[in-house]
């Protein structure tokens, strides 16, 4: 269970590298950019649009806009530029780990 954990953590972090490469790459389109910067605001804020209090959809709104904005963002980047990101996401991680 512990591993499942890790490896779960493991992919969260380098997927979050990935995006973050990607919204440095200017072949990315504006949109899609857009949409991951309003992702990442709208888990940053302090209220939600549906609150939390609401039972079943306040909590159902942070686990199906965030990932939905993520995916239609990732659907409008082309796919040459994901895989270059995830690539030097993937280096950037192997050059850390043989620092170690």
């Amino acid at each position: 269970m512990f591993e499942r954990l890790k490896s779960v953590v493991k992919n969260l972090k380098r997927e979050f590298t990935v995006y973050q490469l990607v919204l440095k790459d200017r072949r990315t389109p504006r949109l899609a950019r857009l949409l991951l910067w309003i992702a990442i605001g709208y888990t940053l804020l302090p209220f939600d649009i549906i609150p939390d209090f609401i039972p079943i959809l306040g909590q159902l709104d942070d686990i199906i806009i965030v990932p939905a904005l993520v995916i239609l963002a990732l659907k409008m980047i082309p796919k040459e530029v994901v895989e270059d990101c995830r690539i030097r996401a993937n280096g950037a991680k192997q050059g850390i780990n043989d620092l170690r």
